[in-house]
């Protein structure tokens, strides 16, 4: 059985997907670090296999495969592609094999949903969305999808492409408008929540910004030279990863800020398996909860793959 981008999208609705997460987090499984093998290509540039496996013993096991050819570029291809293989975790049979860009980019929007129905405030309305690519058109929906988001603000650096999507979030009745590349600071300044999904090296979201009450949602940065807020933003907020191993060795958000002295690794409160296990309440357990302002910076990992993946399959099993 396979399942292209398109089937996956009506087999992964949020809510769904979001309690699968939430499940995934407080089970036994097995993810081990994911490899990296480095792959010659003749007269080009160097390409990198990534590998994720993720199992629950004796129920299922999957892996994810990611294919980075950089040289492909040159000539109009995607430079990556992924696949995702779910098996038996008793027998080893596979049992489908699903697309793994738009698995990643689902399972990626469902942990910041599911991390802002911890950290955001219930009444939550406002919500600007810093970038506008493939990412950005899931964050949005699937924050709302627990939140009561009533008007969404698009930025990019290139406003054309804010304008494009703002066009399709309003065709499928999301109000939503543009905000001006040069007035980022002020709709963050309104903002209940933000998002941001860029391949930004230097932060675009000021910790100064920041009214009381906000949440920053940061999924950007996945290398060490890679951030999308500033050191006074880490300092400020009360800071929550998806895994504390992760963001610590990969994103430069946490890494750089460390690196300054201005936080130190103890700065994480909680990670998911302590916020998902009820170990941790998140915003309720803050001192101040009204006005606290929370971050959360996600890195992914393969169980919440593996959620996904289990899910796909099983709804398609029920049809």
């Amino acid at each position: 059985m396979q399942l292209n981008a398109t089937q996956l999208q009506a087999a992964l609705p949020w809510d769904s997907l979001i309690e699968a997460l939430k499940d995934i987090f407080v089970r036994e499984v097995c993810s081990p670090v994911r490899h990296h093998h480095s792959i010659n290509v003749p007269d080009k540039l160097s390409a990198t296999l990534l590998l994720m496996p993720a199992w629950l013993e004796g129920e299922y096991l999957g892996i994810k495969q990611v294919n980075v050819f950089p040289s492909n570029n040159v000539s109009n291809i995607p430079a990556l592609s992924s696949h995702y293989m779910l098996s038996c975790g008793k027998t080893g049979q596979p049992l489908m094999q699903l697309d793994g860009n738009e698995l990643t980019a689902r399972r990626t929007a469902a942990a910041s949903a599911l991390a802002s129905a911890y950290l955001s405030r219930e009444d939550a309305r406002v919500m600007l969305m810093v970038g506008s690519g493939r990412m950005a058109r899931r964050l949005i929906t699937a924050h709302m999808s627990v939140r009561p988001i009533k008007i969404v603000q698009v930025w990019d650096r290139k406003e054309e492409k804010a304008q494009t999507l703002v066009t399709e979030l309003k065709e499928s009745g999301i109000n939503a408008e543009v905000c001006k590349p040069d007035n980022l600071q002020a709709a963050a300044q309104q903002a209940d929540i933000i998002s941001c999904a860029t391949m930004a090296t230097s932060p675009l979201i000021l910790g100064k910004w920041l009214k009381p009450g906000a949440h920053l949602d940061l999924v950007g940065s996945f290398t060490p030279t890679m951030r999308e807020t500033d050191n006074a933003a880490m300092q400020l907020c009360s800071v929550f990863v998806d895994t504390r191993a992760g963001a610590l060795s990969e994103t430069g958000d946490l890494i750089i800020p460390i690196r300054d002295g201005a936080i130190t690794q103890e700065k994480i409160i909680a990670e998911f398996t302590q916020l998902c296990s009820g170990e941790h309440r998140g915003r309720a357990d803050l001192a101040n909860p009204d006005n606290s302002i929370t971050l959360f910076k996600s890195v992914g990992d393969s169980r919440e793959d593996l959620a996904a993946a289990i899910l796909a399959f099983e709804q398609c099993n029920q049809r």
